[in-house]
């Protein structure tokens, strides 16, 4: 496999990371969620205008992975007040590392969580979060191998249908084998 890059998404990525949002999201959850709960949730949350708010928020970053000049993932990061639950001024949340299903396996979500730990180092936060669905056994796994570790949990409404999310940490002051 050819060298994968990464870089900082803007606006002009906007339907790229819509197709990968919709694409990812349908691939990791159609198949134990309602037709319909799917559809309301992408409708309201991944529509190109939510998109583009959340790309345009200056406390959001977006980063592609790209594979011989196709986007193949991305991570998206919130600071500050774009953060879905402020845990503090000095954490930072992983909103999303959403992988297309024919990359996973690769590495692709370990290169991306990497770069989430060099930014959160690099920004100065002691603490990077995220809530991942309690029944998402493969992710809950990936996070545990790398030292995150569960702290709370919120619910997270997928159409009609009101879930659990496990919220997981790490503390990122002694992880400087990430840079």
């Amino acid at each position: 496999m050819n060298p994968i890059t990464i870089r900082k998404a803007t606006i002009s990525d906007l339907e790229t990371i819509q197709e990968i949002s919709q694409q990812t999201f349908i691939e990791t959850f159609a198949a134990v969620n309602t037709p319909e709960n799917m559809e309301n949730y992408i409708q309201k949350n991944l529509n190109s205008q939510q998109i583009a708010s959340e790309i345009n928020n200056p406390e959001s970053a977006f980063y592609l992975a790209i594979l011989d000049h196709k986007t193949i993932a991305y991570l998206k990061l919130n600071f500050g007040n774009a953060q879905t639950e402020i845990r503090s001024a000095q954490s930072m949340e992983i909103h999303r590392i959403y992988v297309l299903k024919n990359f996973h396996g690769k590495k692709i979500g370990q290169l991306l969580l990497n770069k989430a730990i060099k930014i959160g180092q690099q920004s100065g936060v002691e603490t990077i979060w995220l809530g991942v669905w309690e029944k998402n056994h493969k992710a809950i796994q990936f996070y545990n191998n790398n030292d995150f570790v569960e702290f709370d949990k919120h619910n997270f409404t997928l159409g009609k249908d009101v879930q659990t999310d496990l919220l997981m940490e790490l503390r990122i002051i002694n992880q400087a084998n990430y840079l």
